[in-house]
């Protein structure tokens, strides 16, 4: 199957809106339905009935569904112990309840992820399991002991079906800018990291990022949050041409910077899919989110920036190279994502991104994508450079360089 990674042709991209159009036709005279991904496997489902069932004392302990803010308050009426045992009988849960304090989910990861590596030790001794299936649980328990090591901070982890899986880089609780890193399509556990192909992974994205921003900004308070937590399309197909794993992914996004701790300022990088999911969570946004810059967007499902409902500025470049220009920029009855973000009449920002090649080159050390991707992190914007000749995408903004 092709992946964003890659290059198909304009023809291509016909043929699948073409066919989408046809689906649609199909969905509406009830004759077939789009094929759902994996849902949750039983692991999940059991930690989610034992928390149901759970006390703390004689205390009925929340809806993992509530508000942020709802969660935050109830962590806070915790003795350190209460939480502690919380973390121990329900590391699935609180690992990933957006409101609950983030070294408490970062303990609750790790007490998960080590239940997941065993779990998926004893998948790779089972002789029932195909040639494919034993594969993907070797693969799985790398990642996982991988995930295990003593240097990260996981944020959020969940191993059913493809996985889902946050991590972050630098002091989230102390920083004063926070970036998030928002991928797309083909965005797994398997794929969360690579070792070839570095920076098109959320890992190598992130990493590359904290790296630069603390570069622009030496004595910042800077952290970069790899946000691999949702459901992304596989590859080039009916999932990635309409929205619905955007609205899902959207949900997911708003509710992690809602519940980031502080009052630090916040800003998006979103790639390819992942500025669909940025675009359909920009009017929930909480004011906090000073920043939404995509790269390589198919559209954000939004004929404007204006059109998008946000305070945010919003930013985008594309690198001459980007085979994502090919894509019809249009929005029939659901199919495809709106107009292009870089198109003048679109009202965003949009700035250089010299030395990135191809679609996933844009967060390569060394490119002008990067270097401008870290100003906006620091705050740094009137160091940024735009597109072409123009400063235009500097236009209106005063202030302090970097708070």
């Amino acid at each position: 199957m092709t992946s964003f990674d890659s290059s198909p042709t304009p023809q291509v991209w016909r043929a699948l809106l073409a066919l989408a159009v046809v689906f649609v036709l199909l969905m509406t005279t009830g004759w077939t339905a789009i094929r759902h991904q994996r849902g949750p496997e039983q692991a999940r489902e059991a930690a989610l009935a034992a928390w149901r069932d759970g006390r703390t004392g004689t205390r009925e302990l929340p809806d993992p569904a509530s508000p942020p803010a709802e969660l935050a308050a109830f962590f806070r009426s915790l003795t350190p112990r209460q939480r502690d045992r919380l973390a121990a009988d329900h590391p699935l849960v609180v690992g990933n309840l957006d409101g609950a304090p983030v070294t408490l989910r970062y303990r609750a990861n790790r007490i998960a992820l080590r239940a997941a590596l065993d779990a998926e030790r004893k998948r790779v001794e089972d002789r029932r399991l195909s040639p494919d299936g034993h594969r993907e649980a070797v693969r799985r328990t790398h990642r996982f002991a991988s995930l295990m090591r003593e240097d990260r901070q996981i944020l959020a982890f969940d191993p059913s079906g493809k996985g889902r899986v946050a991590e972050v880089f630098g002091d989230l609780d102390r920083a004063r800018h926070v970036s998030v890193v928002v991928p797309g399509v083909d965005t797994n556990l398997l794929t969360f990291q690579r070792t070839a192909r570095k920076y098109a992974a959320p890992v190598g994205m992130a990493e590359s990022l904290y790296a630069a921003e603390r570069a622009a900004a030496p004595g910042a308070r800077t952290a970069v949050i790899a946000w691999a937590d949702y459901t992304a399309p596989v590859g080039v197909g009916m999932d990635a041409a309409i929205g619905r794993l955007a609205e899902n992914g959207a949900a997911r996004l708003v509710s992690l910077t809602t519940a980031l701790p502080g009052d630090s300022r916040v800003a998006l990088f979103c790639h390819s899919y992942g500025s669909v999911v940025c675009g359909v969570a920009a009017r929930r946004l909480p004011a906090r989110v000073a920043d939404v810059a995509v790269a390589g967007s198919p559209g954000m499902r939004a004929e404007s920036a204006a059109g998008l409902g946000t305070g945010a500025r919003v930013w985008a470049m594309r690198d001459a190279d980007d085979w994502i220009a090919e894509v019809p920029y249009l929005d029939v009855g659901g199919l495809g994502h709106g107009a292009d973000p870089v198109a003048p009449e679109f009202g965003a920002r949009v700035l250089s991104a010299a030395g990135a090649v191809g679609h996933a080159g844009y967060f390569e050390p060394g490119t002008e994508s990067l270097r401008n991707f870290a100003e906006i992190g620091v705050g740094s914007y009137r160091s940024v450079s735009c597109a072409g000749e123009e400063a235009a995408c500097r236009d209106g903004i005063s202030g302090p360089s970097t708070l």
